[in-house]
């Protein structure tokens, strides 16, 4: 639970409360998997429709509905290292509520739709998807420090390898 931390996801302190509860209530954290894999199949989904520019089913949308019904909070903003953020703060202290930040943010590009700055890395072998927020709306890896860097290197290395 440490990357939600690191990911500014939660604060310090929720996650620990998380961790905590990640060891006492391993049926709680088993049901929460299998929402949150759901939850994944049925945003590659949404998300792969989305970028192709295709009409999808509503039937698709269930997994992300199901979280925003059960799960009741509301934003707050926060101030993180003098910076301004918008951070979700569930009623209910389970794990459910991990998933509905997930699902505003999954509702509030499909409502977006196809003008949605939303990309699939350039990276063939990821295959995750990225919202666009730059300047130029030409970004092209889902992380700079991860595939894009790859990308370089692999290229700095075929333009040094000796040709025989």
């Amino acid at each position: 639970m440490q990357f939600l931390d690191a990911g500014r996801i939660v604060s310090p302190e929720r996650s620990a409360q998380l961790l905590t509860l990640s060891l006492t209530e391993a049926q709680a954290v088993d049901r929460v998997l299998l929402k949150t894999l759901r939850l994944r199949e049925s945003l590659r989904a949404i998300f792969n429709a989305i970028v192709a520019k295709e009409k999808f089913p509503p039937e698709w949308t269930e997994p992300i509905n199901e979280i925003l019904r059960v799960t009741e909070g509301h934003d707050e903003l926060t101030l993180h290292g003098g910076a301004w953020q918008m951070e979700f703060v569930a009623r209910e202290g389970g794990l459910d509520w991990l998933l509905a930040a997930i699902a505003r943010s999954a509702a509030e590009i499909i409502i977006e739709g196809d003008r949605a700055p939303l990309r699939r890395c350039a990276n063939l072998d990821c295959g995750l998807f990225f919202y666009d927020a730059s300047r130029t709306r030409r970004r092209r890896w889902c992380s700079m420090a991860l595939c894009g860097n790859r990308h370089k290197v692999a290229a700095f290395a075929r333009r040094r390898k000796p040709r025989n």
